[in-house]
């Protein structure tokens, strides 16, 4: 197994890739409290409406649905909070420009943990897709399931 693909993903967003056309992909860091790392690691997460945006120039996470931590009572954690990502100044400035452009945005792919533990974002820098463009992707898709059809029946 590659060391990319060595991760244990805690959610993922399928739908990003049908949506918007991904031009660039980066890992980012993110800031969590203790009860959000358990629901994580439990697999309870749903990051399907999530993007990041700025805010006070830094980049953050929202609408990300970390569910409460049942046992941890009183130190729970508010379940669609903003969420600070961890990024380079340079990268920050670079992402800050791109998504102040028309039709650029910033969409989460997935929330993993690494093969250190710490949980980490994969962020897409993205461009919507039309209904045009989706059509085409679904063609794609079936041509390219029949074609392995075809092979594997010879």
């Amino acid at each position: 197994m590659t060391r990319e693909h060595a991760h244990r993903f805690a959610a993922q967003n399928r739908r990003a890739r049908f949506d918007y056309f991904i031009i660039e992909e980066m890992e980012a860091g993110i800031i969590l409290t203790g009860s959000e790392v358990k629901s994580l690691r439990a697999g309870r997460a749903s990051i399907n409406e999530t993007y990041a945006g700025e805010m006070n120039g830094e980049i953050f996470l929202f609408n990300a649905n970390i569910p409460v931590y049942e046992q941890a009572n009183q130190f729970n954690h508010e379940p669609k909070r903003p969420r600070k990502l961890l990024l380079h100044k340079r990268q920050v400035n670079k992402l800050i420009g791109a998504i102040q452009r028309k039709g650029m945005t910033l969409v989460a792919l997935s929330i993993y943990f690494n093969d250190k533990g710490r949980a980490k974002v994969q962020l897409g820098l993205a461009k919507g897709k039309n209904v045009v463009d989706k059509r085409e992707t679904i063609k794609e898709r079936d041509w390219n399931r029949e074609k392995s059809r075809i092979l594997k029946g010879d």
